[in-house]
This record gives C-alpha cells, sequence and structure tokens, in this order.
C-alpha cells in the first residue's frame, strides 16, 4: 500500500473516494464541512431527510457530488463531539472502508485525520490508519477452491493533515503501521492455516523462509534428538502422542551489535486436543489457533526486521502437536524439565506451560536483559477479562507498566495481573516439586506463576492471549494480536518513537 501526506480541502482530491466525519446533532468535522460548502450543503441536506447521521459508525456514501471532485464521499458517523477517540477513529475509519468495499476504489483520502481525537498526533493517526486498512483488506483464501469475491482493488491512501510540517512523522508512522500490517497478516495466516498443513514443521519452514528474506534474521531448527539432549523432557512429554515431531525454532534478529536482547517466546500447540485429558468435541476446530503465541512472536520479529530496528531481538517457539494415544502423557506421569526441576502433570491439557518452561530455561543462553513470553494459555483468562484485553503478568512492575503503556498506544491493550506466592502455593504436589495445574481458582494466575518458577533472576513477563489471539463465530478468524503492543514494546524501547 502506497501512503502520501496532503494539505489539499478534501472537496479539490481528485480521488476514488474521499472519507469524511460528522457528528451527532448535525456537528461537521473537518473534511465535511469542506465538502458541504463546495457542494452548497448537500452534507447538511442529507442530514435533514435522515440519510446522513452522526450516530457513531453509521455511514452513508454520496457519489458524483457537485462541486467535489472526489468519484464518492463516505460519510462516516463519529459520536458525540468530545468522546472522540483513537479506537473510535479506527472504527469510524473501518466502518467507512467496509461502506466502500466492493466498489472499485483505488485510491482514498482519509479526512478522519483532522478531527481531534483526544491528543493522538499524526503519527499514531497515519500508523492506525495504516493497521486498519490492512484490517479491513485481509481475506484467508488460500483453502478455497473457487473464485473468491474481489476485493478492493485499493492501492494509495491519502491522509489529510493540517500543516506540512506533520507530513514526516504522518509518513513515518504510516511506515511502522505498514510493517505491523505485514506481521499481523502473517500472524493470521499462519493462525488461519489448518492443523494438516501448519503443522511445527510447517512453523519452523516459515521462520526459515523470513531468515532467507532479511539479512539480518537468522533461524535454527532443533529437532527432538537435540531437545532430549539439552534435557527439554517437559516439553517432549506433550509430543509424545502424536507423529508430528516436535521442533524449537530459534530466530535471532542483530540490529544492534553489543546489546542483550529481548526475547519473546512464543506458544506453538499446533493442534491441542487436550491429549488424554481430552477436549469436548464442540469448537475442538479451534485448538488449531493454539499456535497464535508463536503466530505473534514470529509476527514481531518480521516486523522488526522488515523495519530494521536498532535493537537485538530474539524469537524461541517450542512447536508441538497434542494429541492422545498409547503414547500419550497420562494425569500422574512425573517428568524432569529442562531446568532440572520435575512436575507431576495432573492433566494433560495445561501443555502450553510444560512446553514453555522448558524454552524459558532454553532462553537463559542468551542472557537476555528482557523475556516475554506469548500463549494461549488457558480459558481462565477468558472468564476473567474476555475477548477484549490481553492479561499482563510480570516479576517487574516497571516492565509490566511498560508492556501496559505499549498496549494503550498501539490499540491492542493488555490487563495486569497479579502474581504471588498465596497462588504459587496450589501448584504444590505430594510426588514432585510441582503440579502442572492449581485447581480452577485463579487459573490464568496460578499458569503464570508456574511460569515464573522457571524464571527467577530474569525480567520476565508473560501474556496470556487466550481470549485475543481469534474470533469465534461468523468472524471466525486469528486477530493477529498481540503483534501491535510487542511491536510498540520494542519501538519505545530502542527509541524509534517520535
Amino acid at each position: 500500500m502506497d501512503y502520501f501526506t496532503t494539505t489539499s480541502k478534501a472537496s479539490r482530491r481528485a480521488v476514488d473516494c474521499v472519507i469524511v466525519g460528522v457528528y451527532e446533532r448535525g456537528k461537521l468535522g473537518a473534511g465535511a464541512a469542506d465538502i458541504d460548502a463546495a457542494s452548497k450543503g448537500a452534507i447538511k441536506r442529507h442530514i435533514k431527510n435522515g440519510d446522513i447521521s452522526g450516530h457513531f459508525g453509521h455511514c452513508f456514501v454520496l457519489t458524483d457530488v457537485a462541486g467535489v471532485r472526489a468519484t464518492r464521499v463516505a460519510i462516516v458517523g463519529l459520536g458525540k463531539a468530545g468522546s472522540f477517540d483513537l479506537t473510535k477513529y479506527r472504527r469510524a475509519l473501518a466502518a467507512a472502508l467496509n461502506a466502500i468495499s466492493r466498489s472499485k476504489t483505488r485510491q482514498i483520502l482519509n479526512c478522519l485525520t483532522l478531527e481531534n481525537t483526544n491528543g493522538a498526533g499524526s503519527y499514531y493517526l497515519a500508523r492506525h490508519t495504516a493497521q486498519t486498512v490492512g484490517d479491513v483488506l485481509y481475506r484467508f483464501t488460500e483453502m478455497k477452491s473457487g473464485k473468491t469475491p474481489p476485493a478492493m482493488p485499493l492501492k494509495k491512501v491519502g491522509l489529510a493533515i493540517a500543516k506540512p510540517g506533520d507530513a514526516a512523522k504522518s509518513m513515518r508512522g504510516a511506515e511502522h503501521g505498514s510493517a505491523i500490517v505485514s506481521g499481523m497478516s502473517l500472524a493470521k495466516d499462519l493462525g488461519n492455516l489448518p492443523a494438516n498443513v501448519c503443522t511445527p514443521s510447517y512453523l519452523a519452514r516459515t521462520a526459515q523462509k523470513l531468515a532467507r528474506e532479511h539479512k539480518n534474521l537468522q533461524t535454527r531448527v532443533l529437532n527432538e534428538t537435540e531437545m532430549k539432549r539439552l534435557g527439554m523432557h517437559s516439553l517432549l512429554s506433550v509430543t509424545a502422542g502424536t507423529k508430528e515431531a516436535a521442533r524449537l525454532i530459534v530466530m535471532q534478529y542483530k540490529g544492534k551489535p553489543g546489546q542483550k536482547p529481548v526475547v519473546l517466546v512464543g506458544k506453538g500447540v499446533t493442534f491441542d486436543s487436550g491429549g488424554i485429558s481430552l477436549k469436548p468435541g464442540p469448537a475442538m476446530d479451534e485448538m488449531k489457533f493454539d499456535m497464535c503465541g508463536a503466530a505473534g512472536v514470529i509476527g514481531t520479529i518480521a516486523a522488526v526486521a522488515g523495519l530494521k530496528l536498532p535493537i537485538n531481538v530474539n524469537v524461541v517457539v517450542p512447536a508441538v502437536e497434542n494429541l492422545p494415544s498409547g503414547r500419550a502423557t497420562k494425569p500422574g506421569d512425573i517428568v524432569k524439565s529442562m531446568s532440572g526441576q520435575t512436575i507431576e502433570i495432573l492433566n494433560t491439557d495445561a501443555e502450553g506451560r510444560l512446553i514453555l518452561c522448558d524454552a524459558l530455561t532454553y532462553s537463559r543462553r542468551f542472557k537476555p536483559d528482557t523475556i516475554i513470553d506469548v500463549a494461549t494459555l488457558t480459558g481462565a483468562c477468558v472468564v476473567a477479562l474476555g475477548h477484549h484485553r490481553t492479561a499482563v503478568m510480570s516479576n517487574n512492575d516497571d516492565l509490566s507498566k511498560s508492556i501496559v503503556a505499549a498496549g494503550v498506544s498501539s490499540d491492542d491493550c493488555g490487563w495486569p495481573m497479579p502474581l504471588g506466592e498465596e497462588w504459587a502455593t496450589q501448584l504444590k504436589s505430594n510426588f514432585a516439586d510441582m503440579a502442572n495445574v492449581g485447581g480452577r481458582d485463579g487459573g490464568a494466575i496460578t499458569a503464570g506463576c508456574f511460569l515464573g518458577k522457571f524464571t527467577d533472576g530474569m525480567n520476565w513477563a508473560h501474556l496470556d492471549i487466550a481470549g485475543t489471539a481469534w474470533k469465534s463465530g461468523k468472524q471466525k478468524g486469528a486477530t493477529g494480536r498481540p503483534v501491535p503492543m510487542l511491536t510498540e514494546f520494542l519501538l519505545a524501547r530502542c527509541g524509534a518513537l517520535p
């Protein structure tokens, strides 16, 4: 997608569509006011007759408006004046784009960037424009055999700015947003692929392909023999019941020699049946999304490499399938982790933590400045936070705050949750150093406490994305989260934000 900035009036730009907004009670946004003046009151007339509404998200498209050079004018409702913020900006822009999505629009001018969004500057408005355009245009058609509905052939997006001095920040925002879109699209594709295609080996090949595309990115893939030699018996216990071999994917982006890396560890269970502790049948197909943590960190490092950021980032992905068979791990089995600690496996459906603990231990060899694991870890997290926010747990309050702040700026929000000995005691075992589950109460937190037992002395955070990694129902599909949050965190970390 190509982006450009302009100080031209909305009525004077010859594009396929110009997007403007109106507020409740008939108040016109900046772009709408110009269109209305140029067309001698066309917008106000349509407001009066009820075609156009300031109700948030309502969209009406005018064509061949007299005095306006654009072929179409999409007028979207912005709700109450004064309450229009960055989240509503993205939703309003998405509504306008969806309204024209079946047209042959190739070039648009977005004038919503001229509205007051409670402090969001030109950089973030441009970046969120790119992300919203990417979200609306994204289609997963790889597995379709017939003809698919034609997508809007959008190629060029204009960003209306108030003054020429805003151009540089806007273009930087569009550049960063485009890289995030690329990373999110990769994460969505990986999540949406069926488990018979997106296997541990497929994830490994994807990581290797990325390394070939970016000179500053290296990928190494460890097989089960190498993992066994390292003592990763907790990880290997999960993959015991399947014929698909596990893989440990290690990616290293080197953007600043000599700097300690940020390590991102992503849960890569390409299909989770629950193992012997078999899941219920309904919606089990959605367990192909149990590798969205892996997809998210791979998408993030792809964005970082694409932007050539001055930072060192490593990605570690334990990739497995969790299936039942005569060889599968059984409830009550005890395994030794790479750290030397023993684990009593009370529930084979609590497998994500079993692969992550060995991946976290492996990551110590990089002497990371910061380590963040990302996982669709617990249904309890969905009960606690719904499908709106990612749970953020950390042994460092400053790290937790910086991740949560990155979520706010990126509109990929998280919510801090506690860790503590009062929850960790639920993991006590009569027969091993710990159990892999601690009961229903505080299940998301006890899962975090389990991982915390393998991160002593590390600056560590845990993101539970079980509620945010994919959508169910008619909109079923991977969301690409938390690529925006993680990329924002890394942009801030290396001083790449304006």
